[in-house]
């Protein structure tokens, strides 16, 4: 009973989302559907497939590369090429407008040097476009990719390459043949997960003007001040997510691959030569340094040269309540986490699995539809509090869940506690239920087998999945701003609110606070892939 009550509080947002789509009017829906719907679908499904296949591109031969072959510098760029993901990519895309737009330092060098006096005077590429919003996302989600498919090329049985390098395959060709489709199911689940990230995404594609199903829930909502138009058209990213979520699990389903390898058997299967490895570090670095080294030295740079102007004491308050908001997300979803696994673990019964992924479903769910979702719910139960107030006599204490940071702790708990979930179930999968045996024959509570015999040995886990919450927390910003209350600002919107009003050199010292609150987790995330 507990995991069920548990798992309809996380799933709650979700149906309030359909409850309110099937009852509201939304007079804006109809007016939408017929006119900008079909531009913004076109639009997700143009950006969605863009940022795959530029991730395919990027992320899988990487993984190839630093999995199978040894080439000079491959120890610096195992665990250098994670680091953008410690970049949140509205970040990556306010430093490439002010690098890339018409009054930007590479346009404004081109027209003196060769004369040119306005933009119809020459090419070049906008980068407000699909196109720039989805090579900005590819940027900043391959890592997804490289390290799910680098742990795939890692098991891969060494005598596989062996046996294609005897019939005289290449190692391109081996590539190709050999190791990609044994890595089949990895790369279908990294890029579903891009897909769900790409689709959630909000700061770049507005900022890029970009119409996609995402803005079109923030305009209708903020802009329209339709909640039920807003929930309807959430209804249909959710159901599209949902497709996607169900399509890979199918997919992974149905052409399961064998490997019985064992990681300590694992061996690099190709030395390169000198003409290879200049390859090897010439696209290992071009793709780090377009997706972290030039934006992260663009930051560094306004952060000095405007530092009179950034510094603040607001600037401290912001960076508190990001990680307060952060740190009390974080120790919910372990919380909440271990409750879930250790009640699947005590009766694993299908109801309790259920339960289990009922609550881990948030995850695929966007921020701005997230935000409607827990507005929902929170807003009714302030109604009947303050109902409730007013009847027995008391002052109604206003908007005490809807109106404060307890919404935007709800929003962040419900999506991202899928994190803790996996990680403490795949953790909780490794253990042997002769521990558990072994502790109820001497008479140990299920209090005490969890507390020193379970939790001792998936601390380690727990602590990487709960970083990785600290750190998405930090850098979320949808349900954020639309969740806060009046006059309170998070690193992410103070940083969205400058860049905004095209003065993202006043917010650099936020920006570069979030990415390096999310170095440290990135880095210890790459060496647990590592150690297991």
């Amino acid at each position: 009973m507990t995991s069920f009550i548990i798992a309809i509080i996380l799933a709650t947002p979700l149906l309030a989302i359909f409850f309110e789509a099937l009852t509201g009017y939304g007079e804006s829906f109809e007016h939408i559907k017929q006119t900008v719907l079909s531009d913004y679908i076109v639009n997700t499904l143009l950006l969605v497939l863009g940022v795959c296949i530029l991730v395919l591109l990027i992320g899988v031969p990487l993984a190839w590369l630093i999995a199978v072959c040894q080439f000079t510098g491959r120890k610096f760029f195992r665990w250098a090429l994670i680091l953008p993901l410690a970049m949140p990519s509205y970040i990556v895309a306010y430093t490439y407008t002010d690098l890339l737009d018409y009054a930007g330092p590479i346009q404004t060098s081109l027209r003196n040097w060769f004369g040119w006096q306005a933009a119809s005077d020459y090419w070049f590429f906008d980068i407000r476009s699909i196109t720039g919003a989805a090579i900005i996302l590819a940027l900043v989600l391959y890592p997804y990719v490289y390290l799910m498919v680098r742990a795939s090329f890692m098991e891969q049985q060494a005598t596989l390459t062996h046996v294609a390098r005897t019939l005289g395959y290449s190692p391109f060709k081996s590539f190709l043949k050999v190791s990609i489709p044994i890595a089949r199911n990895a790369i279908i689940a990294s890029v579903a997960l891009v897909m769900m990230e790409t689709m959630a995404d909000f700061a770049t594609v507005k900022y890029f003007a970009v119409s996609t199903m995402t803005t079109a829930v923030y305009d209708t909502w903020l802009g329209h001040y339709d909640l039920a138009s807003a929930a309807k058209l959430s209804c249909i990213m959710v159901t599209g997510v949902l497709a996607l979520l169900y399509l890979e699990r199918w997919q992974n389903g149905a052409k399961q691959t064998t490997n019985n390898a064992k990681l300590s058997q694992h061996k690099l299967s190709y030395q390169l030569n000198k003409f290879q490895t200049v390859f090897a570090v010439l696209f290992c670095s071009l793709v780090l340094v377009i997706a972290f080294v030039i934006p992260s030295w663009l930051l560094l740079e306004y952060a000095l040269h405007y530092f009179a102007e950034s510094w603040s004491s607001g600037l401290f308050e912001f960076a508190y309540n990001s990680i307060s908001i952060a740190l009390i997300t974080a120790l919910l979803a372990l919380a909440l986490s271990f409750s879930l696994n250790f009640i699947l673990r005590s009766r694993p019964t299908p109801v309790h699995r259920f339960n289990l992924k009922l609550a881990s479903t948030g995850y695929a769910i966007p921020g701005t539809v997230m935000a409607i979702g827990v507005l929902i719910p929170l807003a009714f139960l302030d109604t009947q509090i303050n109902q409730a107030a007013e009847y027995l006599g008391f002052d109604t204490p206003g908007l005490i869940l809807s109106g404060s940071i307890v919404a935007i702790i709800a929003a962040h708990l419900i999506r991202f506690i899928a994190i803790a979930n996996k990680s403490i179930e795949s953790s909780y999968g490794k253990l042997s239920y002769s521990l558990d045996m072994v502790s109820q024959t001497m008479g140990q509570s299920k209090s005490k087998l969890f507390a020193k015999i379970h939790f001792p040995l998936i601390r380690k886990s727990a602590l990487v999945a709960s970083l990785l919450i600290f750190v998405e927390s930090m850098k979320e910003l949808p349900a954020a701003l639309l969740l806060r209350p009046f006059d309170f600002q998070t690193l992410p919107t103070y940083v969205y609110q400058y860049a905004s009003d095209e003065q993202l050199e006043i917010a650099a010292l936020g920006a570069i606070t979030i990415v390096l609150v999310g170095l440290l987790p990135v880095i210890m995330l790459n060496r647990s892939i590592d150690k297991n």
